[in-house]
């Protein structure tokens, strides 16, 4: 009998396509609520949620994901913890909590949008998985908002 390693995985849909955030990392699931709303930010941050006396940044990872968002409807917050921070990420539909055994997961190939922010694939039963970086996904949020930064009047709203 062979030992395997076993991690557990929060899955959930954003768009058509199934994804997953390791479970470690996520401190809660939130029904969509308001959020202050950001001058200037990075085009994928939504705005900010107040949570238990935490300013949280709320992401949209549709653009960094490259998928299309459903229909209006509810949506989810899942709030993840990355280092010191929190983060929110608005996701469609909250699925369940799987275990996949380490060597399950293939590597994903580095083409699409999607090639920076994968870590793994896993083949379900049903579906698809989509295992999420979630620190590499705020990492090309901050590119992006460095990007912005640098245009001529991105910081302060210029004549641009």
């Amino acid at each position: 009998m062979s030992s395997s390693i076993v991690h557990r995985w929060c899955t959930f849909r954003v768009g058509d396509a199934c994804f997953a955030v390791d479970s470690a990392v996520v401190i809660e699931v939130l029904r969509d609520r308001g959020l202050t709303q950001v001058p200037l930010a990075a085009r994928g941050v939504l705005g900010l949620a107040h949570l238990r006396g935490r300013i949280v940044p709320v992401v949209d990872p549709v653009e960094i994901l490259g998928v299309a968002r459903r229909p209006a409807g509810p949506r989810t917050h899942l709030v993840m913890s990355l280092g010191d921070d929190w983060y929110g990420l608005l996701v469609d539909e909250m699925l369940d909590v799987i275990e996949i055994p380490l060597e399950r997961i293939e590597q994903p190939t580095p083409a699409g949008s999607r090639g920076d922010v994968v870590a793994g694939i896993f083949a379900a039963e049903n579906r698809l998985v989509h295992l999420l970086d979630p620190e590499r996904m705020i990492q090309v949020l901050v590119r992006q908002a460095t990007h912005h930064a640098g245009r001529p009047g991105g910081l302060h709203g210029g004549d641009d």
